[in-house]
């Protein structure tokens, strides 16, 4: 997918409008709610396309795209879905935890179809998942319910760390449950937790030497959609400060971060993609049963393993889905 200009919208947020042109008016058109960046999100919009495809969509060909972030800004995502309301797309992707309720807040006609790392129910995003409420569905990833074992993996590689170090975003809408989770799980495992903040790329630069000063053994990144559109700059701060780190998704590995565990947030996406190309072609949401990962992966970057000098426990190679070389 080829990348926009910027245009910007009042509040300072960004949009990507499909080019004009009098005979693409009638196209129908997609938009794509985002609070991430979309120059360093545009592999999850990669991801979305294979999906929408799949049912006879094409952008440019017979669909058309109006693109929408906050560039990292949460509270500016309700204005833009109201603008893409305004603007009457056809239906509404709204893509990462933190654009959901904005979207289901700013419509009841428009379809949504969301992707959320969080439980759907608990967020508010619909009240049954099988039968989901009239104009939104969605797709769900494996995310914050995962703390325990992502911490119990941690511990197999350092098992005698008594630290752990937690990156948060503190803006982010899954800090509660997050921490809820990582507190239980750290408990559960007899680890210390120290928790970190950061919601921009500067607390990124500063956060990092952080790590190192209170003694963690390592770093465990919570799930959030900053850190998603992050996934490069984290891992290579991380090798930066030799900081032994996980995350949730095998594209943090494949930046050359450490170790992931979690589900697939590009199938995720590609769900998405259909869902949002089957209520083009007439279908309802309250008939799309929400759509919930339940297989989580191991991934594991032995060269990175190597530059940090991680002796990785050769029981925990063998049960990796994939191990990077």
């Amino acid at each position: 997918m080829r990348r926009r200009d910027f245009i910007g919208l009042a509040g300072g947020a960004a949009a990507w409008p499909f080019a004009a042109g009098a005979e693409k008016l009638t196209l129908p058109v997609i938009g794509f709610l985002n609070g991430a960046s979309y120059d360093k999100s545009a592999y999850l919009v990669s991801a979305f396309h294979p999906g929408l495809n799949e049912t006879g969509f094409v952008e440019a060909r017979n669909v058309a795209f109006e693109f929408r972030s906050a560039e990292g800004q949460y509270d500016r995502l309700p204005a833009l879905a109201a603008d893409l309301v305004r603007r009457q797309v056809n239906v509404i992707a709204a893509t990462g935890t933190p654009a959901g309720l904005p979207a289901k807040g700013a419509t009841t006609d428009i379809p949504i179809v969301f992707v959320t790392g969080s439980d759907p129910v608990q967020q508010g995003l619909v009240s049954n998942l099988s039968r989901p409420e009239a104009n939104i569905t969605g797709a769900t990833t494996l995310a914050v319910e995962l703390g325990q074992k992502r911490l119990e993996l941690l511990r197999e590689v350092f098992p005698r760390a008594s630290l752990i170090a937690a990156l948060v975003n503190p803006k982010g809408p899954n800090l509660v449950p997050l921490l809820s989770d990582l507190e239980t799980a750290a408990r559960i495992v007899r680890l210390q937790l120290r928790i970190l903040h950061a919601s921009t790329e500067q607390d990124l630069e500063t956060v990092f030497p952080q790590i190192l000063q209170v003694g963690a053994s390592a770093l465990i990144i919570g799930v959030d959609t900053f850190f998603n559109s992050q996934t490069v700059r984290l891992a290579a701060l991380a090798l930066k400060h030799a900081i032994p780190a996980m995350y949730q998704y095998r594209e943090f590995v494949a930046a050359g971060g450490l170790m992931s565990y979690g589900g697939s947030i590009t199938d995720a996406y590609r769900t998405a993609g259909i869902y949002t190309g089957r209520i083009l072609k007439g279908e309802k949401p309250a008939e799309l049963p929400v759509q919930q990962s339940t297989k989580a992966e191991l991934f594991i970057n032995l060269k990175t393993a190597k530059a940090l000098g991680v002796d990785l426990p050769s029981t925990l190679l063998v049960r990796a889905d994939e191990v990077i070389e």
